[in-house]
């Protein structure tokens, strides 16, 4: 018999995360773009649990968002000032300046009131595949681009990151919080729900892989983020091909 599942954060319903969740409220909407792989293929994709805790959120699944109905209406709506979070040499570093940064907000087109409310894309996929969902969506290309710095580098533990710097998708929309807050542009309310929910996550994850009654039991523990090398050779030089970033 298979066991039952829920279908708002995709966990077995034993396993349930949505009781726990307290969403927050922000002024900024966030849109996870996500990459058809990592809604029907990826264990431990971290853009839906995200989405659960922010009440002005909205997942939509695609490749290429061109033809996209509810993307495209959402980038023509008067009432929306569209941003991508994407790095990049002509990305507004929202992480520069302090409280309030005049330069965050001129850049963004925000300095002055217009009474449109900030709205946020995320591409919610692998490295190489949301360099493809862009490729293949010019009208994201098109949109102001925003980055931060992150404060810290990436917690995953069951998964290796490509690069440094790199981090998911719950922890990259935590770090956006963050850096809105501090150039005046929304406020985040309860910082350490999203890392809690991605401790807990991955805590159960781990567990389950050293369980040896379970399938996909491991031998060898999963090793800390800050103690791994990064890959070298073809792998290596293939992934930093991806990270050109321009």
């Amino acid at each position: 018999m298979s066991r039952q599942t829920c279908y708002r954060c995709f966990w077995p319903k034993a396993l349930c995360w949505c009781q726990s969740i307290q969403p927050i409220a922000t002024d900024t909407r966030f849109v996870f773009l996500m990459h058809p792989k990592e809604y029907k293929q990826e264990k431990a994709a971290t853009g839906r649990l995200t989405h659960l805790c922010l009440t002005n959120s909205a997942i939509h699944v695609g490749i290429g968002f061109d033809d996209h109905p509810e993307v495209q209406a959402l980038l023509q709506d008067p009432a929306w000032h569209p941003v991508l979070l994407y790095p990049g040499k002509d990305a507004v570093n929202l992480s520069e300046g302090g409280a309030r940064c005049p330069n965050a907000l001129a850049g963004l087109g925000l300095s002055e009131p217009n009474g449109r409310r900030l709205l946020v894309f995320l591409l919610d996929a692998t490295w190489s595949l949301g360099k493809k969902m862009l490729r293949l969506s010019p009208s994201l290309q098109r949109l102001p681009r925003v980055m931060f710095t992150p404060q810290n580098p990436s917690r995953f533990v069951i998964k290796q990151q490509p690069q440094e710097g790199c981090l998911s998708t719950l922890e990259a929309t935590h770090e956006l919080l963050g850096a809105l807050e501090q150039a005046g542009l929304d406020r985040y309310e309860r910082p350490a729900q999203l890392l809690d929910l991605f401790h807990r996550m991955q805590d159960y994850q781990i567990r389950c892989a050293l369980d040896p009654s379970r399938p996909g039991y491991r031998r060898q523990p999963y090793s800390l983020p800050e103690g791994r090398k990064p890959l070298t050779g073809r792998s290596g030089s293939r992934r930093s091909r991806i990270f050109s970033i321009t």
